[in-house]
């Protein structure tokens, strides 16, 4: 070796013990290309490797017993970047690039955005990318660590030099980089030298594929070969206002929606055709995907997720999950996803203390964690948190064509108190129990997403009285365009779940509701939430026998498909279940087979069917000039009746709860001439009994209930009727 070059060497000894041991925390400051004087030193750390030459014939030198190679002489005869030959312990020849011979390669000005939180496409340039810099293919890796000592990539196409590639920090950012070129498939994660000195191996938090749990590393990326068809959805979708447009909501979890015959699960693209078919069938106008970003537990059905970038490979490939979302928008079907920002699992090798202490989540225990549910709090008040969570919500509807998302446990970001008790939760800095930072972030969020995705839903799961959550953000608002009315359906459900003998004391239960209809935005939910631990089936909730279980529950289905909102079911609604919903195993499918639930099937097609093109049931929803009670106190005989209307439509309702069939009951009517029954829940053809009215009614100049006309009908038990004007339909 020369002597200046091992002069140079023994300065830089300690550097080269650091590298090593995997503790230098700056290894492009030793390693590539240096110049020195006039000269250009060449440092390379190859473990295993026997002989090493550079630019095809340049020999370098060993130092001493380590595995650091070296090389010293005129820059003239190294062409930057620079291609290593060598062999390894047992003979075998390689060959690759120098990823340290590389300059930086992440730009300035998304660093930047990304530390101010405003990085809602992070995900373009953070995580893996395959990219062509500096003349060569290869991989460009990025990570998000500022507290971390070391950060390197480690992957299976690493192994030759001790499966580790040393990463570079840009100053200032506490993001690492490196380009790795010529990097085919394989799977990689990150390996960390924490503060206190611990090795820690994460995923790539941007990692946008991943092993099928149990394992978790993630996947080189490969670009999409799927060519989209759905342009003309797309162009409809951001034309036209939902607003004034029937939504309604089949929720699907995918992994029980159906399963192969062994078991297994189903991919994406199987499920693509079958659900569609189904979909489409019953009239839903969109599914909705419980969280299928990556998480490690099946039996969290999603909701604690690690990947937030990454559908999940229990059914595929990212490109088979765009199949199901185009397919299911050329079959006119909307597709809206699950997305969860308010919290994230304890899981070692995920986002929990990434770089050995907290970073995703808040620091303090009183604002970052949740105990119930053991997972941690996205610390919404730090820049570059809000830049990975704006991206996530961003990535899904612009990468996978999702229409909207189902922004999940809203509560639980806006209260500091949300199931904590006194003195252990950290009020704000007016002392109050709300969190500031969260309700900033999701104005922020929305605001982002209708300004980049023009039609895109953004609906709220919130639990409380939290005030103007769907009213815009420049009035002070969350900003979303639709919240889940869970009061509605807590009290409907209570109600139902009553004997008919004395829902005459619950009356109120269902009239309440209407008294706020209008404060937001509303879905009506009956989610999978309401048919888990121990709630039982809305079958199994219905009381009577089995006869009057399944009356009650067509007429469930039809308080909520007349009631002012949008409309939401989980899956397996139409078949009635029998037991709660099974996330190992797949929907009771054979219940169709019996008549009642066959019944309730053709029912919901029909109130689909109904409510689509009825202007009075879905025009009208945020208005209350749309909405008008007919009878709202006949408690005694649980009787409700009401007005649907929109512009010149007309849909009269009146609803019987017990099963005792009401003869003679005169029912308001607003016109004159004959009115049709557009629906009876008691028809044969739904399980019924069918009593009915002969399918029409004559009004007669009687005024009733605050209308003009009226009629004298009878109320099947336990039946919903629906009139509209003989003319109009």
């Amino acid at each position: 070796m020369q002597e200046n070059l091992r002069l140079l060497l023994d300065q830089n000894a300690a550097d080269y013990a650091r590298l090593a041991a995997a503790s230098h925390d700056d290894p492009f400051a030793v390693l590539g290309p240096h110049r020195v004087g006039n000269d250009l030193l060449v440092v390379v750390l190859l473990p295993d490797a026997s002989e090493v030459c550079l630019a095809g014939d340049i020999t370098l030198a060993r130092y001493g017993s380590t595995d650091v190679f070296a090389w010293l002489g005129d820059p003239e005869q190294i062409p930057v970047p620079y291609r290593l030959s060598w062999r390894d312990g047992s003979g075998t020849a390689h060959t690759r690039v120098d990823p340290y011979s590389l300059p930086a390669c992440l730009p300035e000005v998304a660093l930047a955005r990304f530390g101010t939180g405003q990085a809602d496409d992070a995900w373009r340039w953070l995580g893996a990318h395959r990219v062509r810099f500096a003349g060569l293919d290869g991989v460009r890796f990025a990570v998000w660590a500022p507290n971390a000592r070391r950060v390197s990539v480690v992957g299976d196409f690493n192994a030759w030099d001790g499966r580790r590639h040393p990463m570079r920090l840009r100053i200032g950012t506490g993001v690492w980089e490196l380009f790795i070129p010529n990097l085919g498939d394989g799977l990689y994660k990150f390996e960390l030298l924490t503060a206190a000195g611990d090795v820690v191996i994460k995923i790539d938090p941007y990692g946008t594929a991943f092993e099928r749990r149990p394992a978790t590393a993630a996947r080189l990326p490969q670009p999409s070969a799927h060519r989209w068809g759905d342009a003309d959805w797309l162009s409809r979708r951001a034309a036209a206002s939902f607003i004034d447009r029937p939504l309604s909501i089949y929720e699907v979890h995918l992994g029980s929606w159906r399963r192969r015959a062994d078991g297994g699960f189903l991919t994406y693209r199987e499920l693509a055709h079958p659900l569609a078919e189904h979909v489409r069938s019953l009239g839903f106008t969109h599914v909705e995907l419980l969280p299928i970003m990556e998480h490690p537990l099946d039996e969290s059905w999603g909701y604690q997720t690690t990947g937030y970038f990454a559908p999940t490979s229990r059914h595929g490939s990212p490109d088979d999950l765009r199949f199901l979302v185009d397919h299911l928008h050329q079959c006119g079907i909307g597709v809206l996803l699950d997305w969860v920002p308010g919290h994230f699992p304890r899981d070692s090798h995920a986002l929990a203390r990434f770089d050995g202490g907290p970073l995703y989540e808040y620091a303090d225990p009183r604002k970052g964690e949740h105990r119930e549910w053991g997972t941690y709090i996205f610390d919404y008040g730090r820049n570059e948190v809000r830049s990975f969570l704006y991206a996530s919500a961003a990535y899904w509807i612009e990468e996978f064509h999702f229409d909207g998302l189902r922004v999940d446990a809203v509560a639980s970001m806006l209260y500091l108190d949300y199931a904590r008790p006194d003195g252990e939760w950290l009020p704000n800095v007016h002392g109050g129990r709300d969190n500031l930072e969260a309700v900033a972030f999701l104005r922020q969020l929305n605001t982002i997403i209708h300004a980049r995705f023009p039609g895109a839903v953004m609906i709220a799961e919130e639990s409380t009285a939290w005030a103007g959550v769907t009213a815009p953000v420049a009035l002070a608002g969350l900003g979303f365009d639709l919240k889940w009315n869970m009061g509605w359906m807590h009290d409907t459900l209570a109600y139902f779940r009553e004997d008919a003998l004395f829902r005459r004391y619950h009356h109120n239960r269902l009239t309440f509701g209407i008294t706020y209809a209008w404060s937001e935005r509303f879905v009506l939910p009956f989610s999978h939430d309401e048919v888990v631990h121990l709630k039982r089936s809305l079958l199994g909730r219905m009381p009577g026998d089995d006869w009057q279980a399944h009356a009650n529950l067509r007429l469930l289905y039809t308080w909520a498909f007349l009631f002012p909102g949008k409309k939401l079911l989980f899956m397996g609604a139409e078949l009635a279940a029998r037991g709660e919903w099974n996330s190992a195993g797949e929907l009771p499918w054979a219940r169709l087979a019996e008549p009642l639930a066959r019944g309730i099937a053709s029912l919901l097609t029909d109130l689909n069917g109904l409510y689509r093109r009825s202007p009075a049931l879905h025009a009208s929803d945020h208005d209350p000039a749309g909405f008008r009670w007919l009878d709202a106190d006949d408690a005694a005989h649980s009787i409700y009746a009401f007005e649907r209307r929109s512009g010149g439509e007309h849909l009269v309702v009146a609803l019987n709860l017990t099963p005792v069939p009401r003869h003679g009951y005169r029912l308001g009517l607003p016109g004159e001439g004959h009115w049709l029954e557009v629906l009876n829940t008691d028809s044969r053809h739904y399980g019924g009994g069918n009593i009915g009215n002969a399918e029409r009614v004559a009004a007669d100049a009687v005024p009733a209930q605050g209308c003009s006309h009226s009629a004298i009908i009878t109320l099947p038990p336990l039946g919903a009727l629906v009139l509209g004007r003989a003319r109009g339909l």
